[in-house]
């Protein structure tokens, strides 16, 4: 049975593609589930130093299967959000490796909120993004409406909420949605340099970064100021620390191991 995810490997980057193109990749169960496993997976596998998601065929997802969520013996709306969507979500912020999102088509609903949870967001020239769920009579959710006012500010985030808008790639670039835009025939090829130069660094300070960076959104400054010195005394206690050092002072490149 087709989970719905293509995984692959390449050097020490996992790349999972969102595998359900005829139905412009939008979400079921099985294809939910299997995400939150390979998310697992990287997270708990040391070979795995940064993880690329995109999407096959001209879409990057649509969103959720709209045909499940108002099937009378499908898992219904709370399920869907609670048991589908959540963990995602949750896994995308908690993975201690570095998260690059590779949106090659349109990204709707919650799947553009999933893109969005992602560290690094690039897309390619013809994507777009488009806050769905008022076409339906639905809030958004997978984190949209945490993650999209920290991107662009409450009002625009509102409009696009309200209007359900279709962003294009250069306007999401520019209301700082994204990192990048790309070619479509470059896409690929960006994302994967991104992913292998992050998987060659020192994961664990990358990972380290991350967390601060993602409870500054909640935490003032003065807990901010101790998390930082709590995280710097981690960072310096690893292998990769000494090894930045010490190439930095003789003047080579360094070789960090992810340790």
């Amino acid at each position: 049975m087709n989970s719905g995810i293509e995984v692959s490997i390449d050097g020490a980057v996992q790349i999972i593609k969102l595998n359900r193109p005829d139905v412009l990749n939008s979400f079921n169960r099985s294809m939910a589930l299997a995400l939150q496993a390979e998310l697992d997976n990287a997270r708990h596998n040391k070979q795995i130093r940064a993880v690329l998601i995109t999407g096959n065929g001209k879409a990057f997802c649509a969103g959720q299967d709209l045909s499940e969520a108002i099937d009378p013996a499908g898992p219904g709306i709370e399920n869907i959000v609670v048991a589908h969507y959540n963990p995602i979500i949750l896994r995308l912020r908690h993975i201690e490796k570095p998260v690059i999102c590779a949106v090659n088509g349109v990204a709707a609903g919650a799947g553009a909120n999933i893109a969005l949870a992602c560290d690094i967001v690039i897309a390619a020239e013809q994507a777009s993004f488009i806050q769905a769920f008022s076409k339906i009579g639905l809030i958004p959710d997978s984190g949209g409406t945490f993650f999209l006012p920290r991107l662009i500010g409450t009002q625009r985030a509102l409009a696009l909420m309200m209007l359900g808008d279709k962003v294009s790639a250069t306007d999401a670039l520019q209301m700082g949605m994204l990192y990048k835009v790309s070619t479509a025939d470059k896409l690929m090829d960006d994302a994967l340099a991104i992913a292998h130069k992050l998987a060659a660094m020192p994961t664990k300070a990358l990972a380290y970064t991350k967390q601060l960076v993602y409870m500054s959104a909640t935490n003032n400054l003065e807990k901010q100021l101790d998390a930082e010195a709590e995280m710097q005394v981690k960072a310096a206690a690893t292998d990769d620390y000494n090894e930045g050092v010490n190439a930095f002072l003789e003047k080579r490149p360094a070789i960090f191991k992810g340790q």
